[in-house]
């Protein structure tokens, strides 16, 4: 059986020769190369084609969030598996959008990482139960929450304003602004709402009570 090949990315030669050691024993699995940081690791995906890289994110000279970006950029088969010390929200989200296909913790035991390199190596994706949780959570809230609650407050100043009929120079002028910086609030607000013209702007803010005709 032809064995998963892995590159293996951290700053840390220690943390290198253990996940070595630890992929060693699988027999399933073949480390083929090591690498430091971000540049690196680049270099030695070219050069080595590995079926799975684990990857740090935090380490010197290119972090692994921009290394992984630019990898599945230019070789989008290769899986990246997120290596990380870290489990909140901020790090699941950047590491899933600069295309990571797992995301596992650095306290995670050693079988969970042959897991989670199998199950990427078979075109799945892998998210470590705390992190599974933390996206389950953070789409809960989005699917829950009032939409009008996302806005700031200068953000309801402007819908009101909108919705009594001004334009973007009056509002500008109204609230010592730059005529730019009130269409880049009208922008937001319009991307926050889902709302995408002035007509449904107001029968929002009718509806939310804002304005009264």
């Amino acid at each position: 059986m032809e064995k998963i090949k892995i590159l293996v990315v951290d700053d840390h030669a220690l943390m290198r020769d253990g996940i070595r050691a630890i992929l060693k024993l699988s027999g399933d699995m073949e480390v083929i190369g090591e690498a430091a940081d971000g540049r690196e690791a680049l270099e030695r995906v070219q050069e080595l084609q590995p079926d799975v890289v684990v990857m740090d994110i935090a380490m010197p000279n290119m972090d692994g969030m921009e290394a992984t970006r630019r990898l599945k950029k230019k070789y989008p088969k290769i899986k990246v598996l997120a290596l990380t010390q870290y489990e909140n929200r901020e790090y699941v989200f950047s590491a899933i959008k600069a295309g990571a296909d797992g995301y596992l913790p650095k306290k995670a035991a050693g079988s969970e990482l042959g897991t989670a390199i199998r199950a990427l190596n078979r075109g799945e994706s892998f998210l470590y139960p705390s992190a599974a949780a933390a996206l389950i959570k953070d789409y809960l809230r989005q699917a829950t929450e009032e939409p009008y609650d996302q806005l700031t407050s200068r953000e309801r100043e402007i819908l009101k304003l909108i919705a009594e009929g001004r334009t973007s120079q009056e509002i500008a002028d109204l609230l010592s602004i730059s005529l730019k910086t009130a269409l880049g609030h009208r922008t937001k607000i319009m991307q926050k709402l889902d709302i995408h013209n002035r007509t449904e702007l107001i029968k929002y803010a009718m509806h939310k009570g804002l304005v009264v005709m």
